[in-house]
């Protein structure tokens, strides 16, 4: 694990030093290496056990699927802000991918932490550099009130987390998560374990985020740059998800009459922002709304508890990843022509841009769930887990299919097909080499998780 991290730690002084003519070169080429020696965390572990770096760092095969991937996207995202950034005076430049690079670094140690005070730090030290990204260098005025919306969302979310993990060392004298999963936490009663319960899933819900407390997604997603939308949809949603999966399979599972309330919003959550997609007229926002939707699926795999449902999670989540990052990639590149994220005045680019429908269609067809993706296979395990839980869920489960193959494809025709081109997009700049190698690696590691889904599938 430091053999990774420490080159992550070294990459923002090389960011900083290294001359101007190659500070792009430089910085992804140098991340596209630590990526590549990230790969080798996907080998499969022996058992369920955990490998340990240090005593507050180890990986597992949950954890590990989700380090490689934060690794993955961090040279996309530089490779996918150049354009973004060229009128950028150079210092501003290296403090932008310094910024990018203290995400990533931030993320990797709250996937690896085994203690929890660790994670808790990890978990909110992510909020700052997202909060620069937002704020700094979004695309409109309204960003400094997505800036606000994320961070008292998130910090007040995060907040009974803080109090319950004091009320965990309290009682045990340890936040190890080694040491907690051999001796299993006391708690004096009933209803503190209750209340120590909805302090976690309050915290991990927020980040998730679970419908009803979704509203800061949708106003960040559409006023952060290219890397602040990738990073979110990508990696941030995961934080949730991850904490629930990981606090859950050392703990006892809170009682029924606590995840029921969850279990509703999150299922309610997938038909509901499932039609909101359908009426949306912002590219990005629709993209965003869809995000709610498939972690809602995350959300109630995770309360569900099985070997099948957390199996479906982890690969949605890893999909999902991959997926959702590619379509923001595509909606930034049509934004980057038209100077607009408006649906009806983005029409018929695949008579301007052929080649890009051919990326709009493949990433259609991955948030679809279409065979032989690795998003279907992630849904069916939940669907599969689910129905096991409740028959009752399969008519929620299979309308939230129907709705989001709809509104994909709504998002698909409407960009690339119609009658005739606005006036307004005549005259627009190729596609460039750059904006194909970013697709290229999107569709990589979908690929080769198709052919091997074993190395995201069997995380117990």
């Amino acid at each position: 694990m430091l053999k990774i991290l420490l080159p992550v730690v070294m990459l923002i002084p090389t960011t900083m030093l290294c001359h101007k003519k190659h500070l792009w070169i430089m910085t992804t080429t140098i991340s596209l290496i630590i990526a590549m020696l990230s790969l080798q965390l996907m080998k499969p572990l022996l058992g369920s056990s955990m490998i340990f770096s240090n005593s507050y760092l180890g990986i597992d095969q949950i954890s590990s699927p989700l380090i490689t991937l934060s690794c993955w996207l961090t040279p996309l995202m530089i490779l996918a802000s150049q354009n973004h950034l060229k009128t950028e005076p150079i210092l501003r430049k290296r403090v932008f991918i310094s910024t990018i690079i203290l995400l990533q670094m931030s993320l990797m140690l709250a996937f690896s932490a085994t203690e929890l005070t660790t994670f808790y730090i990890s978990f909110e030290t992510t909020l700052i550099p997202t909060l620069i990204i937002i704020t700094r260098w979004g695309n409109q005025v309204q960003r400094l009130d997505a800036g606000i919306y994320f961070l008292f969302y998130t910090l007040v979310g995060s907040l009974p987390l803080l109090v319950a993990l004091l009320l965990l060392q309290s009682c045990n004298g340890t936040l190890s998560l080694p040491l907690l999963q051999l001796n299993l936490p006391y708690m004096h009663n009933s209803w503190t374990y209750t209340m120590w319960w909805l302090a976690l899933l309050t915290a991990f819900m927020v980040k998730m985020p679970l419908y009803g407390m979704h509203l800061w997604l949708p106003k960040a997603h559409v006023e952060a740059p290219i890397a602040g939308s990738m990073i979110l949809a990508g990696i941030l949603l995961k934080l949730g998800g991850y904490g629930i999966i990981r606090m859950s399979s050392i703990f006892n599972p809170p009682l029924n009459n606590l995840y029921y309330p969850f279990m509703i919003l999150a299922l309610w959550g997938i038909i509901m922002t499932s039609l909101i997609c359908l009426r949306q007229t912002d590219l990005k926002s629709l993209i965003a709304y869809s995000s709610v939707g498939h972690m809602g699926l995350v959300i109630a795999a995770t309360l569900v508890q099985t070997q099948w449902a957390l199996t479906g999670a982890t690969m949605l989540m890893i999909a999902h990843g991959l997926t959702s990052s590619m379509l923001f990639c595509l909606s930034n590149m049509n934004y980057e022509r038209t100077n607009s994220r408006t649906l009806i005045l983005t029409r018929n680019m695949h008579l301007l841009l052929p080649l890009m429908t051919l990326w709009w269609l493949i990433a259609s067809l991955t948030n679809m769930a279409l065979p032989p993706t690795i998003n279907l296979m992630g849904e069916l395990s939940i669907i599969t887990s689910m129905f096991s839980w409740s028959k009752i869920t399969i008519l929620i489960m299979g309308s939230g299919t129907v709705i989001s193959a709809i509104y994909t494809l709504y998002m698909f025709s409407t960009t690339q097909w119609n009658s005739e081109v606005p006036s307004n997009i005549l005259t627009i700049p190729p596609t460039h080499t750059r904006e194909h190698l970013i697709m290229m690696l999107h569709m990589l590691p979908m690929m080769l998780l198709m052919i091997k889904p074993q190395l995201i599938s069997n995380i117990l």
